[in-house]
């Protein structure tokens, strides 16, 4: 069952002399992580703008086409409706931080309280939250006082506890080291294991490989591949678009110039272990 589907997508802010996305179609199913990459300024934020429902009654501009999720036409919903059920996670947690909360606790309440539910229902919420993105200890003190990684989980954990079924994310990690997006995409697995269908923004190729349901690659505002992490990264079409393979995809296409065969082309680190040993029959 699709749970978002995009159909001739064509948009133009009200600045530019083109158009940033060019009759783009797909669809996301029901609980599914799709992954959205491509090259700097191939249109993947306008993209994530357009299915929150920003585009075009926030950032204005020409669109035609449609964007249904859930079978509700999100550029005809307002903007407050939609956030009841589509949850938006911005590239930098300072533009996500409301800036009035003076904790950690307070700052996962905002959104609840602005929605009008129980304090009860609040206070259990928040708990199952912290517990869950591993923020408990940091529920009294100021967000801004906080690690960029840190910020970032909280921000997640703010998105969270709304309960949207949906949700858009753009470009979690772009700031954290290593350790903090291991962090993050340790909250996104779990998002996805409650049920949650995902739109993510990302250029850690290793980080999709693992774990995406869907690719979409874009280029120049237009869907140019369209499928598995596997179907897209073991296809070397994927090189002409200015987007990066895994790095155990790379090290494998090395190896298999040097005539070391490989059974299939591995995307994940694990993947590489299984077919390393095999090769060499360990």
């Amino acid at each position: 069952m699709d749970c978002i589907k995009v159909t001739n997508l064509t948009y133009q802010y009200p600045t530019s002399q083109q158009k940033v996305l060019k009759d783009i179609s797909f669809s996301v199913k029901k609980g599914e992580l799709c992954a959205i990459i491509g090259a700097n300024g191939s249109g993947k934020t306008t993209l994530c703008n357009a299915v929150r429902g920003f585009i075009p009654g926030f950032y204005k501009g020409e669109m035609t086409g449609e964007v249904l999720v859930n079978g509700i036409n999100v550029q005809k919903e307002k903007m407050g409706d939609l956030a009841l059920h589509i949850g938006f996670v911005f590239q930098n947690p300072f533009t996500q931080i409301s800036g009035i909360a003076k904790t950690v606790y307070e700052e996962l309440a905002f959104g609840l309280e602005n929605m009008g539910v129980e304090p009860d229902k609040i206070h259990e919420r928040i708990e199952c939250i912290m517990k869950l993105t591993h923020i408990d200890e940091f529920r009294d003190r100021d967000p801004y006082q906080l690690s960029g990684g840190q910020q970032q989980r909280v921000a997640l954990a703010a998105i969270l506890v709304m309960e949207q079924e949906v949700l858009v994310i753009d470009e979690p990690t772009s700031q954290l080291d290593p350790q903090s997006t291991d962090d993050i995409f340790e909250i996104i697995w779990q998002m996805k294991e409650m049920g949650k269908t995902i739109v993510l923004v990302e250029h850690k190729m290793e980080q999709i490989a693992e774990y995406a349901d869907h690719v979409i690659v874009l280029e120049k505002g237009k869907v140019v591949m369209d499928g598995t992490p596997k179907e897209v990264f073991t296809d070397t079409d994927i090189l002409r678009y200015h987007t990066r393979l895994p790095q155990c995809t790379r090290i494998a296409l090395e190896m298999m110039k040097e005539r070391i065969s490989f059974s299939k082309i591995p995307i994940t680190v694990e993947e590489t272990i299984r077919e390393l040993k095999k090769t060499l029959e360990i």
